[in-house]
């Protein structure tokens, strides 16, 4: 009787786990705007880079500031100078560059004039 009951208790229990697995099997539609597919292709191609910056001078009067813009210009011309508004102060950044060591370089002939100049990254605007 014990081997009986054992037989029938295993077979109770595949029957049970059969219904079991059979339920979980499913089928999912998405469906979607095609432009979801052109936007995460465009965001594939968007690369997320550091950018470096040096910032030589910082005032609080725009006028010091441009002029300070073209002080530095007339020493140094091959990176790119703009002056940013940052509350409440009106600062002079230098170049974009793509890593640390440019960075790092442009720095070290920078610091001969500029010995306040700093090297930062800064916050890219999220859209």
């Amino acid at each position: 009787m014990n081997k009986n009951l054992k037989y029938i208790s295993t077979a109770i229990l595949t029957l049970f786990l059969s219904f079991v697995l059979n339920a979980q099997q499913g089928e999912v539609n998405v469906e979607q705007d095609s432009d979801i597919d052109k936007l995460l292709e465009y965001k594939k191609d968007i690369k997320t880079t550091k950018v470096y910056r040096i910032q030589v001078y910082q005032s609080i009067d725009p006028d010091k500031a441009d002029r300070e813009k073209s002080n530095f210009l007339n020493t140094y011309n091959e990176w790119p100078v703009e002056i940013v508004w940052n509350t409440p102060n009106y600062k002079v950044w230098v170049g974009n560059f793509a890593t640390r060591l440019e960075a790092d370089r442009a720095l070290s002939k920078i610091k001969k004039d500029y010995m306040n100049a700093i090297i930062f990254q800064p916050k890219l605007d999220k859209n």
